[in-house]
């Protein structure tokens, strides 16, 4: 971990100083405990996901409450804190410093928890995952609400716990971005509500229409070749990685095991290629990690909104780009002659084609899915400040639905149903969406500059230099600076939607001629 030579070594290859085992090692070889545990609970999670038996909840259930127990008690190990304090007045160097700051952080939070309180957390989650299954099965939004009720206790207990004198969902935001503040995603989805609304009314009295060239169902099979063809253009390394189906898409894994899922409907093939795409974003970023630095801080991603900026970054800026099609329209024909004739602007337009009548927000475009993102935001900060029921969840999100896009859900599924993030307990996660997707264009924009000609690469089929400087800008420093930092070393500016808005207001200007 540390770039310190030491002259002596204990028992087992503990490296020793005059005075016994150095510190600043024995906490990073507790801190690889931690890091074991954590990616045990992502693997456990995936699973159930993916491959486990419906029958298997129960063991499963006990088993993750067991790691997040034993995780629990590794963090919260006043051995743990006296290393931490032991390390204050030492002279550290800016790698070192980098994680005796996120372990205390991360040390601090947990030790204001009760270990009973995580287990409860962790137990409650998987069972929420079932019952959220059993409730979108049924379109039946009653079943969920009792045990999302138990969820939204539990984060507010939780939050209590670590700060009472705070705003509990500024307190459950941290979790997910620990250090651009709740204000910073205050500011920015607020700059896109108020941007988004006239120009998604502009597009919908708009007289373009982008229709799909796919008139006929495409099989799961052919989809799934696909998305597999999609991954191998992008450069996904298949000897660290895989592709399985989940209810919602999602990554996990570490630099040496990263996977992602994704979901196939006949009906609407691109959807499942971006969703494809976007979690090879994820993916690449977690491959793209330092290996020499798994089980440290420096080996681990900074924070959501840096991860969400990469899978944005990957399924808009490329995978919705006409660069890429260019080059992958021949790959879509081959796999569906039924389009061979099509051409690749065609089938750009297609993806871009703006819905504001789009229920799903996995399935919205660049413009609506703002508007799903504030929606969501809205409701978990009135249920976690005590203002709504889960039961009235289903009425303000259609009300809300109704207000920014003129739409209503028929159905739960079609709603409050629709995503994972609660049976999790997942509460100030979704505006790290958002500010992803901002940071996204910020960072295109700054890779664009650097290098040159990077659209004409991308359509002759050449990925490989954007991936490159993702990795050596982003994906190298792992946790090494805070959020803001790390913006403005590989930008030159601090976090801002502008880039952003430009970046839509160009596009869609073009596509839709407003």
């Amino acid at each position: 971990m540390s770039n310190t030579v030491l002259d002596m070594a204990g028992p087992c290859g503990t490296p020793m100083n005059e005075s016994g085992p150095d510190p600043f090692e024995s906490l990073a070889e507790k801190y690889e405990r931690i890091v074991a545990l954590q990616d045990t609970q992502e693997l456990l999670a995936w699973d159930q996901q993916v491959m486990m038996p419906e029958g298997g909840t129960p063991a499963r259930s006990k088993q993750r409450s067991t790691i997040s127990a034993l995780e629990h008690d590794l963090v919260t190990d006043p051995d743990l804190a006296d290393q931490l304090d032991s390390l204050e007045d030492r002279n550290l160097d800016l790698e070192q410093s980098a994680v005796v700051r996120e372990i205390r952080r991360i040390q601090r939070r947990q030790n204001a928890v009760p270990r009973d309180l995580i287990e409860a957390r962790s137990e409650t989650s998987s069972e929420a995952l079932e019952v959220w299954k059993e409730a979108r099965s049924a379109e039946d939004f009653s079943i969920f609400a009792p045990i999302l009720d138990r969820q939204v206790t539990l984060a507010r207990e939780y939050a209590e716990a670590i700060d009472p004198d705070r705003d509990p969902y500024a307190v459950l935001f941290e979790e997910y971005e620990p250090f651009l503040g709740l204000e910073t995603a205050d500011r920015i989805l607020s700059e896109l509500k108020d941007a988004l609304v006239p120009r998604i009314e502009a597009i919908r009295n708009s007289d373009r229409s982008h229709p799909s060239p796919f008139e006929d169902p495409v099989s799961e099979s052919v989809q799934e070749e696909l998305a597999r063809d999609a991954l191998d253009f992008l450069g996904y390394d298949w000897d660290r990685g895989r592709l399985d189906t989940a209810p919602h898409p999602f990554s996990t894994g570490n630099q040496f095991d990263a996977r992602v899922t994704t979901r196939f409907d006949e009906d609407e093939p691109l959807s499942a290629l971006l969703s494809t795409i976007h979690e090879f974003g994820h993916a690449r970023y977690t491959l793209g990690l330092p290996s020499e630095a798994y089980g440290s801080p420096l080996g681990q991603h900074r924070g959501l909104t840096v991860h969400e900026s990469q899978s944005r970054l990957w399924e808009n800026h490329v995978g919705r780009s006409r660069s890429f099609w260019e080059y992958f329209v021949d790959r879509v024909a081959k796999r569906v002659p039924a389009i061979e004739n099509t051409a690749a602007e065609d089938l750009y337009r297609a993806v871009n084609r703006v819905d504001p009548n789009s229920l799903i927000r996995v399935e919205a475009d660049e413009l609506t899915y703002h508007l799903h993102i504030v929606l969501r935001y809205e409701i978990e900060r009135e249920l976690i400040a005590g203002n709504l029921d889960a039961a009235e969840v289903p009425a303000m999100w259609n009300d809300k639905m109704a207000e920014y896009l003129g739409i209503r859900p028929e159905s739960p599924s079609e709603g409050a149903l629709q995503d994972i993030h609660w049976s999790h307990g997942n509460f100030g996660y979704f505006p790290t969406y958002s500010l992803g997707s901002v940071l996204s264009a910020q960072l295109y924009d700054a890779a664009a500059a650097d290098i040159g000609g990077l659209e004409e690469k991308i359509a002759a089929g050449n990925t490989t230099p954007l991936a490159e400087w993702l990795e050596s800008t982003i994906h190298q420093h792992g946790c090494r600076y805070r959020t803001g930092d790390l913006i403005e070393r590989a930008t030159g500016q601090e976090l801002t939607a502008t880039p952003f808005i430009e970046y839509l207001d160009e596009k869609y200007g073009d596509l839709y001629g407003i």
